[in-house]
Formats: structure tokens, C-alpha cells, sequence
């Protein structure tokens, strides 16, 4: 079979595309890319650094400024769009591979990422097309016609996380490009082959050159000129809360657009009346196993706080306990596995410190806390570790007040309703919660009281492209997906035209 063009321009370390051409990185250097099930390099890809960004940046600015992009129909960028999303599902299979081997997740999990990514793609297509021109203010006189529309804002710098690397990039990426911007985009050097390939299909799909630009390279020299760079209109950043804060920081002098998709700590809440019934029981503890450890507990809304009514905590986290030390560890490409690695090898060490210092703060390990054995399916050199249930835990925990985006959960229990939304809401970070329980008028009443920029009712982890997704506190600024989303890379303009023009006189004389 054919190399693809990225797979050819990877091989040659021409991974950053500016302008649109494929470029090594100016200084020469390269990374290695590590596939996290066994701790090997597997591709080589451009380090660039802060020239590479200027080249990316001010292609992006040429494209913008004098390029057809931005003044082009919404329905031609509609379309567009729709054309992407078909190449995407047209790869479905080598996308979800290559997401699977880059980031260590299950084959079918990938599969689903680009299901997820071509959703994005049609659902912005869908939201800019069906868009009124602009919308009509009263201006209290016939002479005055008065609209306030929509424009792009510009240049838009976008970094994306390691952890779901095409999908974050998407929702970024598909609403620059409906609202008529154009882009620059840094993807996590641990994680950025498949956004790399998705420039290739924005080419392939027509999108003018200049347009879509991207730098691959570490986030302290590459996302920070992004960031700091005059010539970016706006800066949106999935990741931690450390790096998001030197993101806001460096975009302020330029006071640039920002949005933020910080970290989580996340609570998932089950009244016992939840539990009343042997398939609420088994619901209840299947969706704790889910919000906890779909890919291996590395995503920023994982449920890895449960709060569990103290009547039914016992069998609930024995239960819960004994399902996840049967959760089937290896190579996220073999057959029947369920948990995939951590990303790397900082990342699976950062979860060992806190599961240690959990246990010396009094927490119970009910299971899994160390690294699993080697077997065929899970090679010596990768980056496994076994989903861990602490039980016992209390609110002035490390593992319970910090994100540690790893395979741990930790049970606290409550006994109140009013306890319960207490244990939730007391948190710096208000990403996500969930909340469990079979009275109608408790959902509402807890959902409602959860300071948490998305809360699912007897369910976790699903997401709508048509809504919202955002936090409070330090879960970050602003908000992706939705019409929000769309709005987030765009002006909005008043166009006030007076039919009449007739003098003003402020002043005698």
C-alpha cells in the first residue's frame, strides 16, 4: 500500500505545515514519538520552537488578511466542512489506530474519537449554514436599519491536550474554520500524529493554503509565542491549570480572546434510592467503573470522586471493587482488552505519589495500586498501572482536592442531601458531576445546586456537540461546542445606518 502524504512527510520529519507547505523545523531538531504500551519510539516527528511558530503565525495572518477564507459564503465553508468529515470516516480505521497506538488508548476507543470528530465537523457545518445574515435591531425610527452580524475574529492559536488528541483538536479546529478564521495549532508533542494527519485532510478537502497551519513542539516554546504573538487575534487551550494560567498570562498584554478547558475534579454522587433495585445497582456501579476509568482515568471530566450514600457504601464498593480488578489491562489494539496504558512515564509515576500519599494520609486500598505483571498482551516496557479504589477517603486528601489523571478512584460517603452537594460543590475545580438517583425531584434539586459546567443525571460521560462544555472556578473560561462554541471565534459587529443623515449640534456656535 501507498505511504499517505503525512505518513511520507512524517518519515522525513516535515511534520509542521505553514502556508501550505510541509516544513522541517527550522533549528533541525526532532522528537521521538513513544508508543505507551511499550515504552518504544514508533515515529519521529519536528521539534519546532519559537521561529517555526512566527513562520506558522504569520502565514496564518497573510491568509487572513488578504485570502479569500474569511469572506468566503458560510454554506461554500459548510460544505466544506461536511467534505472533511467524510474524509474522516473514509479513514476511520487508520485514525483510529494511529490514536490508539499515539495515546494508549483501546482500538475501539479511537474508533469512536473519529466517529465523535466527524460529528464535530457536521455539526458546525450544519449550525454556520443554517445562520440568519445578521439580526435586526429596532431602532425606533425608519430612517435607522440597524443589525448587529457576526465576523471572525482572526488569527486563532489553538493547543490541544495529549489526551484525546483529535477530538479536542476538533472542537477547536471545526468552528475557526465555520466562522471564516484561520488557525495555528500546537498539538501535545507526547500526542500529535493525528492531528498531523487531519491538516493533510483539510488539504485534501480544498481548504486554501494558509488557512490551517500547524507547529508540532513543546508547549514552553512553541504555545508560548502562540500565546504571547501580537499577531493572534485569540488563544484557546485545553490542559492543566498551570500551563492555562501562563497561557492567560501571556495573552494578556496583547489583551487577545481567551479560552481556557482546564483541569477537573470531579464528582459522581449515588443516593442509595439509586441502588434500590438489582439493575439500578449494577447500572449505578457500571457507570462508577466508566466516569473512573475510560482510558485509564486520563480525562479531565473522569468521575474520579464517588460519593456514596452510607447505607448502601459497603456493597456498592465492594462490588466496585471487585469488578475493577478484573478490568482486562494491556495493548489498546489486542483483542478483548478494556484499559490501555498511561501516556508515559511521568504520567504513570505522578499517579504512583499520589495513590503513596493517600495511603500514608489513611485511605484503604480496596484494589489495584502498583504496576500489573507483564503478560503477553501487556508488554515489560509499558506504561501500566492497575485501576485503584481507595476507599476511606476525606476531603483534605491530595487525591481527593487534586486532578490525578490516572486510574484512581477515591469513595467518600455522605448521609444528608445536603451533605452530599456540600462534598461535590467543595472543589477549586467545577468541570463535570454526575448525580445518581431514582427521585425525579432530587435530580433536579441536587443537578441544580452542583457548581459544575455540565452535570449528567444517571449517566456519565456522554456528550452532545449541541451543547455547551465549560467549567466554573478553575475548570477554566469560556465554552466549546454548541452555538456558544461558535461564538467564541467570532466578533459581533452593530451596523447602524442611518437613511437619514442630518446634522448634530452638541455644542452653540
Amino acid at each position: 500500500m501507498a505511504d499517505t502524504t503525512e505518513q511520507t512527510e512524517q518519515r522525513e520529519c516535515r511534520t509542521i505545515h505553514a502556508g501550505g507547505e510541509w516544513l522541517t523545523a527550522a533549528s533541525g531538531a526532532t522528537r521521538e514519538i513513544l508508543d505507551p504500551a511499550e515504552g518504544r519510539p514508533f515515529a519521529v516527528v519536528a521539534e519546532g520552537d519559537e521561529k517555526d511558530a512566527d513562520l506558522a503565525i504569520a502565514a496564518a495572518r497573510a491568509a487572513f488578511d488578504e485570502g479569500d477564507w474569511p469572506r468566503t459564503p458560510a454554506v461554500e465553508r459548510a460544505a466544506l466542512l461536511r467534505r472533511v468529515a467524510d474524509l474522516l470516516i473514509r479513514d476511520r480505521e487508520r485514525l483510529g489506530l494511529l490514536e490508539s497506538r499515539d495515546a494508549g488508548k483501546t482500538l475501539e476507543e479511537g474508533r469512536v474519537d473519529i466517529d465523535c470528530v466527524a460529528d464535530a465537523f457536521r455539526y458546525f457545518a450544519g449550525l454556520v449554514a443554517a445562520e440568519a445574515p445578521g439580526r435586526v435591531v429596532d431602532a425606533g425610527s425608519p430612517d435607522v436599519h440597524s443589525v448587529v452580524v457576526h465576523e471572525p475574529v482572526g488569527v486563532c492559536a489553538l493547543i490541544t491536550p495529549w489526551n484525546y488528541p483529535l477530538l479536542q483538536a476538533s472542537w477547536k479546529i471545526a468552528p475557526a474554520l465555520a466562522a471564516g478564521n484561520t488557525f495555528v495549532v500546537k498539538p501535545s508533542e507526547i500526542t500529535p500524529l493525528t492531528t498531523i494527519a487531519l491538516i493533510g485532510l483539510l488539504a485534501e478537502a480544498g481548504l486554501p493554503a494558509g488557512v490551517a497551519n500547524i507547529v508540532t513542539g513543546p508547549g514552553h516554546t512553541v504555545g508560548a509565542r502562540f500565546a504571547e504573538h501580537p499577531d493572534v487575534d485569540l488563544v484557546s487551550f485545553t490542559g492543566g491549570l498551570v500551563s492555562g494560567v501562563k497561557v492567560a498570562q501571556a495573552a494578556a498584554p496583547t489583551v487577545k480572546k481567551v479560552a481556557l478547558e482546564l483541569g477537573g475534579k470531579n464528582p459522581n454522587v449515588v443516593f442509595a434510592d439509586a441502588c434500590a433495585t438489582p439493575e439500578g445497582f449494577d447500572t449505578a456501579v457500571d457507570q462508577a467503573l466508566n466516569a473512573a476509568f475510560i482510558h485509564s482515568g486520563q480525562v479531565c471530566s473522569a468521575g474520579s470522586r464517588l460519593i456514596v450514600e452510607e447505607s448502601v457504601r459497603d456493597r456498592f464498593v465492594d462490588e466496585l471493587a471487585r469488578r475493577a480488578a478484573r478490568i482486562r489491562l494491556g495493548r489498546g489494539t489486542e483483542d478483548g482488552v478494556e484499559c490501555g496504558p498511561l501516556v508515559s512515564e511521568q504520567q504513570r509515576a505522578k499517579t504512583e505519589e499520589y495513590v503513596a500519599s493517600a495511603l500514608a494520609e489513611g485511605a484503604v486500598l480496596r484494589t489495584g495500586g502498583r504496576r500489573p505483571d507483564p503478560a503477553p498482551e501487556r508488554p515489560e516496557g509499558g506504561y501500566f498501572y492497575e485501576p485503584t479504589v481507595l476507599d476511606r477517603c476525606h476531603r483534605e486528601m491530595r487525591v481527593v482536592r487534586e486532578e490525578v489523571f490516572g486510574p484512581v478512584l477515591t469513595v467518600e460517603t455522605f448521609r444528608t442531601e445536603d451533605e452530599a452537594v456540600a462534598l461535590a460543590n467543595d472543589t477549586e475545580y467545577g468541570l463535570a458531576g454526575g448525580v445518581w438517583t431514582a427521585d425525579a425531584g432530587r435530580a433536579r434539586r441536587v443537578a441544580g445546586r452542583l457548581r459544575h459546567g455540565t452535570v449528567w443525571i444517571n449517566d456519565f460521560h456522554p456528550y452532545l456537540p449541541q451543547a455547551e462544555w465549560g467549567g466554573f472556578g478553575k475548570s477554566g473560561v469560556g465554552r466549546e461546542l454548541g452555538p456558544a462554541g461558535l461564538a467564541e471565534y467570532r466578533e459581533s459587529k452593530h451596523v447602524y445606518q442611518n437613511l437619514a443623515p442630518r446634522p448634530v449640534r452638541w455644542f452653540a456656535g
